[in-house]
């Protein structure tokens, strides 16, 4: 099947074949039937001669053949000869080519010997003496050389064409491929940003609501017997609410335009955020051992959002009556965080939690992503009814 490409080629091909046959018509309806059969030869293999070279080629022998057997003289047909021998280097491949260059010179030599040689003895015209010899072998040598120069001519103009077409499709393959490779650079950057948005927003959002739940359903319970502590949980749900909208709108303006800021918190922020959580009504005991080295911002973040969406989960997840046990282990290579919550319904009948899909939880792919990210590694078990979240960030940048 065609494409669109070749179908236009051979349409163009066949309306220059057409024009060229239009052209030859003169001499063609004086010379008579040989002539008409010999231009029509070679109007077809101009016809497709980008689309088949090596055919092209063919068919412009078997016209010159017949145009031999036939003894005709020269005519302006003949001059498609030039234009098939270009195609064959310029269109071919490589055998076709190399086929081309060798009919440039069996050609140039053979008709060479027929105007020489044949066409004389045709027109009754014999060689009488030693001069004339001389003069039919220098005339002999001059037409060979003059019909080889220009096929071979032909030849290298199309083979520099076929040149300057490869280069420029080089060039823009090569810019194809380059604009292809910073497309994907840039779809690889915008993944990654909007996945540590996503992680963001997750974080901060869930953290907040789960705050804001506690507190209300203390709230609720405390509001007839304890108002002063109904007051106080709603106090902290209208801070907690109003920080986490301050960080979304941050959140958001990042999404619309890329210099925007965002939430980055540091190791600082860890007291506020247990006290927060501690204010929600969970019971975290804090342990940090160890001297604290330096971290990156990026570490920084990784280790506040672990230990914060650790929190969350005890909030929502864990035992609101059993202590969440967090532990900052620090040495020269980095810090180790360990959060571990009870689970509820320790002592019942319930499943026990060992066989629950840890990956089902939407806050572990999260730390586990940045624990990686930060070169870090990441654990999340469940067992014994605890639920335990431990990670390793290094001091140094990941490779």
């Amino acid at each position: 099947m065609s494409t669109p490409t070749q179908r236009t080629t051979l349409i163009v091909d066949g309306v220059l074949a057409v024009l060229f046959l239009a052209a030859c018509s003169l001499f063609v309806l004086v010379g008579g039937w040989p002539d008409v059969v010999v231009t029509v030869l070679f109007a077809a293999a101009l016809a497709v001669r980008r689309l088949a070279p090596g055919a092209s080629l063919v068919i412009a022998w078997v016209a010159a053949c017949v145009q031999m057997l036939l003894l005709r003289d020269l005519q302006p047909a003949d001059v498609a000869v030039f234009a098939v021998v270009y195609s064959t280097s310029a269109h071919g491949s490589r055998a076709v080519r190399w086929w081309g260059l060798g009919s440039a010179g069996a050609g140039a030599a053979l008709a060479a010997a027929y105007l020489v040689l044949v066409t004389p003895l045709v027109h009754g015209a014999g060689i009488t003496g030693a001069p004339e010899a001389l003069a039919l072998v220098a005339w002999t040598a001059l037409l060979f050389g003059a019909a080889l120069a220009g096929l071979v001519l032909a030849w290298t103009i199309g083979l520099l064409a076929r040149t300057v077409r490869d280069a420029r499709e080089q060039r823009r393959r090569a810019e194809f491929d380059r604009r292809e490779r910073e497309h994907a650079e840039y779809r690889y950057v915008v993944e990654q940003e909007r996945s540590r948005i996503a992680r963001d927003m997750h974080d901060v959002v869930a953290h907040s609501l789960a705050v804001v739940i506690a507190q209300a359903d203390g709230a609720r319970f405390a509001a007839r017997t304890r108002p002063e502590a109904a007051s106080e949980a709603l106090q902290t749900i209208s801070g907690v609410a109003r920080d986490a909208l301050g960080d979304v709108r941050l959140l958001l303006g990042e999404l619309r335009h890329r210099e925007g800021g965002s939430p980055q918190p540091a190791l600082d922020d860890l007291d506020d955020l247990v006290e927060q959580v501690r204010r929600a009504g969970l019971d975290v005991r804090r342990t940090e051992r160890g001297e604290r080295v330096a971290l990156g911002a990026g570490h920084q973040i990784a280790v506040y959002r672990i230990v914060q969406e650790g929190l969350t989960n005890a909030l929502r997840h864990g035992d609101p009556g059993a202590p969440v046990l967090l532990d900052l282990d620090w040495d020269h290579e980095g810090v180790s965080v360990r959060v571990e919550n009870a689970l509820p319904g320790e002592g019942t009948d319930e499943v026990d939690p060992s066989s629950r899909s840890v990956a089902a939880r939407h806050g572990i792919p999260g730390m586990r992503e940045r624990a990686e990210l930060a070169g870090g590694s990441f654990a999340a078990t469940a067992g014994d009814w605890r639920f335990v979240v431990t990670a390793r960030i290094p001091a140094q940048a990941a490779a």
